[in-house]
């Protein structure tokens, strides 16, 4: 069993929302005075289980977080993981208020203070909350998108096909899955042209998960749509929001976003669910309506037909498309992720399909 640093002095800290709602706790991890405490992150952290090469929240705000790692993997704890990325974590915070007030209000931008600030009035805080930029109109794929193509560190056991993976924040979970389907795997920066995703001859792309506003990564849509057509394409989460406003769809900002790991997703054509693994606070569509559909639906657009293969069982925004005339699909749940535990694999196996020859 991994236990913490034990390092004493708990700094106050203040969670305030930007309608002004204020939750007071304090510093547990991120800050060289913060002494953990209890429940979540309990099994610690492990670095073959990090999906990325570092964690790109700003923070983290619980009840209590626990100061042991419980599995016999843990490296560290989970507070000391946060430390040692510059992760600050409020704990002591009421989650359960909390939860409802954004239940009623919508996701909104928050801001963490400490030291004297803490104990101000959150009414002589909130103006520097709303100073801060919104999800809306920002370009966080930029925050994280690799710096210069290179070979996944996933390696198939058998080379079967090989693929160009755009990366929009890619979870390495989504490499391993594609390496374990045969494939070898490039992965290019997110603003990388078509033609150089297209040189080499690849038998298909991947358009990757990433965060944010997907109106706002610049050129991106452009580069898809030289692609359709060209190649076989699947898109997942982001990719699959980009495709979708690459063929004509519009995005809109959900009031609190999917998050989580059991959202419950129909697929149209057989009537099956997927249980699902989401985090996304946008969502796309192609026309007014389509949400109380409860079939496959088709639209028309400048570069073909798309069908709605896939909706969100708890509010029915659209979750999966693929294109009737050219070798494109995407969902925007994780297909790569077990919620179910192994609900929606069979995407990764209707991609390797897609690329074989005809």
């Amino acid at each position: 069993m991994v236990t913490d640093r034990g390092l004493l002095g708990r700094p106050p800290a203040v969670l305030v929302l930007a309608d002004g709602e204020a939750f007071v706790g304090t510093l547990a991890a991120g800050h060289p005075g913060a002494e953990p405490v209890y429940d979540i992150g309990n099994y610690g952290a492990n670095p073959d289980d990090d999906e990325s090469g570092r964690p790109s929240a700003c923070g983290l705000v619980v009840r209590d977080l626990s100061r042991i790692a419980s599995s016999h993997r843990a490296e560290e704890t989970f507070p000391d993981y946060l430390t040692r990325n510059g992760v600050p974590a409020l704990t002591g915070i009421d989650t359960r208020r909390l939860t409802r007030h954004i239940r009623v209000a919508g996701a909104m931008t928050g801001g963490v203070f400490t030291g004297d600030r803490a104990e101000s009035d959150p009414a002589d805080l909130v103006d520097l909350v709303r100073l801060q930029p919104t999800m809306e109109g920002r370009n966080l794929v930029a925050e994280v998108t690799c710096a210069e193509r290179h070979a996944s560190p996933y390696r198939p056991s058998e080379v079967r096909y090989r693929v160009h993976l755009v990366d929009y924040g890619v979870k390495r979970t989504i490499l391993r899955r594609l390496a374990e389907h045969g494939c070898d795997v490039t992965v290019f920066p997110a603003a990388t042209p078509a033609v150089e995703l297209l040189a080499g001859d690849p038998d298909g792309v991947m358009l990757s998960n990433g965060p944010g506003d997907p109106a706002a990564v610049p050129g991106v849509q452009d580069e898809v749509r030289a692609l359709l057509g060209r190649v076989p394409l699947f898109g997942i989460c982001l990719g699959h929001q980009i495709l979708s406003l690459a063929l004509g769809a519009t995005s809109v900002k959900l009031p609190f976003g999917h998050h989580g790991a059991n959202h419950p997703v129909l697929d149209l054509a057989t009537g099956e669910v997927e249980i699902t693994s989401q985090n996304h606070g946008f969502n796309v569509g192609f026309g007014e309506g389509e949400r109380t559909s409860t079939g496959p639906q088709v639209f028309d657009t400048d570069l073909g037909r798309v069908e709605v293969t896939h909706r969100n069982l708890n509010d029915g925004t659209l979750e999966g498309i693929r294109c009737l005339d050219v070798p494109a699909f995407s969902v925007q749940y994780h297909p790569e992720a077990g919620p179910g535990p192994h609900d929606a694999t069979y995407l990764f196996r209707r991609f390797v399909e897609l690329m074989e020859p005809t």
